[in-house]
Parts: C-alpha cells; sequence; structure tokens
C-alpha cells in the first residue's frame, strides 16, 4: 500500500505525518516556528529554521520507512529570496501578515492600476500579497535589484523553497496554486505577467516555474531513497481538496492563525465585486479550476493574544469552559486587527480594540469575545459573498479553532447556516496527501452544528459588532 509523506509547514509551526492511499495517517510530528515582529507591520520568519524544522519533522515522519512520495502544503504569499549559488536567504522570511508594502497599495489604488492587478489575479492591492513584499525588499536591500537582474538570486514563497531544499536546488518550481497569490500570476492566462512584473519594478530572472498542482516537482534523497514530490497546494486550497469541496458552491472556512473562507468555482472564474479575492483552486492535468476566497488576517490570534500577552487563559482549551462561564458576552467586543482587517474591509490601518468594557466584565467576557470574533468575522465574509450572488448552504469547518464546541455552535448560530465538522480537523495534510497521488474523495464521518439562536438577539449581536469594527 502507498505511503505519502505528507508535509504542513504553516505559520506558527511545520509539522508532518505519512499516510496511505486509503488517509489513514500516523501521528504528526511538529516543532514551532518563532514569529519575529517588533512591530505590527514587521512579521518576519526565518527562512532557515522553517526549512531545518521541516527536515527534521518529515525525517522523524518517514520514520526509515518505505516512502512512495512526498505532499506538500504550505502558508501561502509568504516571500523569501535566496542566494542560487550558496542556497542563502539573503534576508528573513516576510511572513504573509507582514504590512511594509501598504505604501504602494495606496499608490495603485491612485493611479487605478489596482483595477488592472484585479482583472489579471483576482487580486486587491494589499501587502499581504508576495509582490509588495518582493518590491520592498529590492527596495530596501542595496544592491539587490542588480543582483536579481543578474540572475544570481531566486524567489519562492515557501512551497518553492521547501522544494529547492528537498532536490539540494536541482529544481526551482512552485504550483499555480500558489502562484496565484504572488499578484503577478495572471490567473487567466496562466503566466508570470510582463506588465504586473514592470508594475512592481520585479525583475523576472528571479520567478519559479510554474507547475500543475499534481505534478512531478523533482526526488528528494534526504529520507533514504529517492522520493518525488508530486504534489503541491497553498494550504487554503489543500484544506478545500481536504473538505471534499469539488463542486461548485461547496464552501469551506479553516480556523488557523488567520482564517480563510473559500468556494469552490470549478473552471469558471467569476471575480468579486464586493472585495473577495478570485483564486486558483487546483491546476490538474492542464485544467485550472478556481475559488473565490475571503481573508481574514487574525482569528487564531486572538486566542494567541489572550493567553501569550494578557494572561487570561494558560491554555486555548481553556478558552471553551471560560466562554461558557457566562450567560452572554456582557456587551463586549474584540476586533482582532493586530495587522489591519482583511476581507471585505481591507483596511491595513485598522487596529485591534476591545469595547463595551465596564465594571463588572470579567476576564470570560474578554476570552469570550475573542472566540466570537472569528464567528462575525466569517459573517462578514458570507454577506459579501452573497452580495456576489454565492448562497452557500453548508458551510464545512477546520483548524485548531474548532475544537472548541461553543465556538462552533456561536459560528452556526451568528452565520444562520449549518456547520459541518469533520471527524480528522486535518483537512490541510489531508489536501496534500489526496494531491500527492491525485486520487479521489475521502470519507469522514462529521458533524452538523445548527443555529439555535433568535434572530432578534443574533441582529442585536450583529449591530454590536459592525460599531466595534467601525471603531477599529
Amino acid at each position: 500500500m502507498a505511503k505519502i509523506l505528507v508535509i504542513d509547514e504553516g505559520t506558527s509551526s511545520t509539522r508532518a505525518a505519512v499516510y496511505n492511499e486509503n488517509f489513514l495517517r500516523g501521528e504528526f510530528v511538529q516543532l514551532p516556528v518563532p514569529l519575529i515582529s517588533p512591530s505590527p507591520d514587521i512579521v518576519e520568519q526565518d527562512a532557515n529554521i522553517i526549512w531545518q524544522n521541516t527536515f527534521e519533522v518529515a525525517k522523524e515522519a518517514a520514520d526509515n520507512q518505505k516512502i512512495d512520495c512526498i505532499g506538500i502544503t504550505n502558508q501561502r504569499e509568504t516571500t523569501i529570496l535566496w542566494e542560487r549559488k550558496t542556497g542563502k536567504p539573503i534576508h528573513n522570511a516576510l511572513v504573509w501578515q507582514d504590512r511594509r508594502g501598504s505604501d504602494f497599495c495606496d499608490e495603485l489604488r491612485a493611479t487605478g492600476l489596482e483595477k488592472v492587478l484585479n482583472e489579471k489575479t483576482g487580486l486587491l492591492a494589499d501587502a499581504y500579497f508576495s509582490a509588495f513584499k518582493i518590491r520592498w525588499l529590492l527596495k530596501n536591500i542595496d544592491g539587490l535589484f542588480a543582483r536579481c537582474v543578474a540572475g544570481e538570486i531566486a524567489f519562492g514563497n515557501v512551497d518553492s523553497w521547501l522544494v529547492w531544499n528537498l532536490t539540494g536546488g536541482k529544481i526551482h518550481a512552485t504550483d499555480a496554486s500558489n502562484a496565484s497569490r504572488t499578484a503577478l500570476f495572471n490567473i487567466h492566462t496562466n503566466q508570470w505577467d510582463m506588465e504586473l512584473l514592470a508594475m512592481f519594478s520585479i525583475p523576472p530572472q528571479i520567478l519559479p516555474e510554474v507547475r500543475d498542482s499534481n505534478a512531478n516537482f523533482g526526488e528528494t534523497t534526504l529520507f533514504g531513497a529517492s522520493i518525488p514530490i508530486t504534489g503541491i497546494l497553498g494550504d487554503q486550497q489543500a484544506a478545500l481538496m481536504g473538505q471534499n469541496c469539488a463542486t461548485n458552491g461547496q464552501a469551506k472556512i479553516t480556523f488557523g492563525t488567520g482564517a480563510f473562507l473559500m468556494v469552490q468555482l470549478e473552471d469558471r472564474p467569476t471575480n468579486s465585486t464586493n472585495k473577495m479575492l478570485l483564486t486558483i483552486a487546483s491546476q490538474i492535468k492542464g485544467k485550472t479550476n478556481y475559488a473565490l476566497e475571503g481573508a481574514v488576517l487574525n482569528a487564531g490570534t486572538a486566542i494567541q493574544y489572550v493567553r501569550d500577552e494578557l494572561g487570561l487563559v494558560k491554555t486555548a482549551d481553556e478558552t471553551e469552559t471560560l466562554a461558557q462561564s457566562i450567560p452572554d458576552n456582557g456587551g463586549v467586543y474584540f476586533v482582532p486587527a493586530f495587522t489591519g482587517l482583511g476581507a471585505p474591509h481591507w483596511r491595513p490601518d485598522a487596529r485591534g480594540i476591545i469595547t463595551g468594557l465596564g465594571r463588572k466584565t470579567g476576564r470570560a467576557h474578554i476570552v469570550r469575545a475573542a472566540l466570537e470574533a472569528s464567528a462575525y468575522q466569517t459573517r462578514d465574509l458570507l454577506e459579501a459573498l452573497k452580495k456576489d450572488g454565492v448562497n452557500i448552504e453548508i458551510l464545512r469547518i477546520d483548524g485548531g479553532m474548532v475544537h472548541n464546541e461553543f465556538f462552533c455552535q456561536f459560528l452556526a448560530d451568528i452565520c444562520d447556516i449549518n456547520v459541518e465538522k469533520p471527524g480528522d480537523l486535518e483537512m490541510t495534510a489531508m489536501g496534500a496527501a489526496r494531491i500527492a497521488i491525485n486520487s479521489g474523495a475521502n470519507l469522514i464521518e462529521s458533524k452538523i452544528y445548527k443555529p439555535q439562536m433568535p434572530d432578534i438577539l443574533r441582529q442585536s449581536l450583529i449591530e454590536g459588532w459592525q460599531n466595534a469594527v467601525i471603531k477599529a
């Protein structure tokens, strides 16, 4: 029976596990990846640590087994530039949350070029995307532009960085789902776009080759025998595949560091008029599937904040009991705009805020508000999709936050939608396993949460949230 080594390189941790062809898996091996964030606009990681962690967890997960192939899924948009000759990064990785390209966003909007960007890429002018980060590095590192033109420097998102290292520098490639998040890739022609490269003043010499998501990305000999890398998907696209969202209108949302709602469009790309993103879901054997996506920049980070910075809980698991210990939020709202607001607002200048504090406000109210924030933000995305003509009947969920039963029920209540949670929450890794062997749907039991909240209460809570967002 085939064995698939899955590498899941996320924002907060690097993980690996071995799946068989029936998608049953072994235990995950996991290592944390520290964030370097001395200010809200600066969010970096050490690219060498990303690679070293990947090597260590993959080797331990493989555990001298006969591995048939490798599937990779990764945090998207995070930008790494490295020397082709030495493989040495020229700067820390600029993580997707990094905001230092925001000034150029204003320039694109003012000159009307955001419209060109959106038509070609399905994206908006926001520092979230790789092109803004590459441009910032080129502007701020002396001599870098000339080195790029000379062919000395390679660019990649995390998937390309891992492939380069796994193959000993032989392969510089990415898949279409990751390329579609750079703001340099025309998702309609499936090519790097020279007009966009000129817009950002980025030399094309640095770019990786774009391949199908289920292409061969070379071989590695680091875990024993030669093993082919046979599938790559960005983490949210992998979760879409893992959740079996294969037909038009099926949707999932993953609650991790951020929260990302994605709706399958199959081969019918339809741009949003409500600030949602059009992106490539996968490219398999030359056929491109598209998706609409709403990106919440901070979800799980709100829980990390009340744990690590405020010290209101010792572990994330405590939040469920605390939230259930009070009858309501006491009028407290927490807008976790630590690095600005994503869809559908796209306000990089927004900052986090807690409103409605009174003398009777306790730690349970703030913790509950931190959980509720991700549900309110999800509703904002669903409302934007409705305006785009996309009505979702069942919302499939995964990610670390959905271990919390209070949160799952509140999500169903505030969004007024049936919420489906799979028995195995590792849908991102599941998608990577599926793309690696290009296999069909995995069958997993699930639990349904149905809305139970009265309409009047729901509307009152939503109004409170909207007022808090305005203040943020």
